[in-house]
């Protein structure tokens, strides 16, 4: 009976620190402590941000003159809130 009551014990936690594990790592590249470690998470029309050490080489890249996203025309910008790097509509 305690062999089958730690068995079953140990698979519980395998399955919630599983579980905890692939969901931490789903953001890995949005954790930031500070804004100024947000920034676009595409060269053009990003539709959310990143950690700028996950961020792309947008060197000789040409972006269209088109207000397509959210970040787009100055209509938002990269933000830290609650550790994770987010769009914020500027007012």
């Amino acid at each position: 009976m305690k062999k089958r009551n730690i068995i079953f014990i140990l698979l519980i936690f395998l399955f919630v620190a599983g579980f905890i594990f692939y969901f931490s790592e789903k953001d890995l590249d949005k954790i930031c402590s500070d804004d100024s470690e947000c920034i676009p998470s595409s060269c053009c029309h990003s539709q959310e941000c990143v950690n700028k050490n996950f961020s792309q080489n947008c060197s000789g890249t040409y972006c269209t003159q088109e207000c397509s996203g959210p970040l787009d025309c100055n209509a938002g910008r990269c933000s830290c809130i609650e550790k994770k790097c987010k769009v914020v509509k500027n007012e």
